[in-house]
């Protein structure tokens, strides 16, 4: 987000985890102007598309690799987000077509 600089108003997907709702994770979420989207309590899928996009990246990407420095992570999942998902990837929930 800090290299894309967004605008007031995107949402920040989530699950429940204490790592979101930490005051840290809030104040950075206030910083940055964007809301906080979680699932409600005993409902596992209110965030399912979101949930779905970081188990397939976490298995196609960040386990299968083992990163160093830090930097070659980001190039990575910068890649792997912004090139394939968001330009190459097919989407059935738009007619099997790229978001782009």
């Amino acid at each position: 987000m800090q290299n894309r600089r967004p605008g007031p108003g995107p949402n920040c997907h989530s699950d429940r985890g204490n790592q979101y709702a930490s005051g840290d994770c809030r104040q950075l979420l206030d910083a940055w102007k964007t809301a906080a989207s979680m699932s409600r309590k005993g409902d596992c899928l209110d965030n399912a598309p979101m949930e779905n996009f970081f188990g397939s990246l976490k298995n196609e990407q960040v386990h299968r690799t083992r990163f160093r420095p830090r930097r070659d992570a980001k190039a990575a999942l910068f890649e792997d987000i912004a090139i394939f998902y968001n330009r190459k990837r097919r989407h059935s929930s738009i007619g099997d077509r790229t978001p782009e």
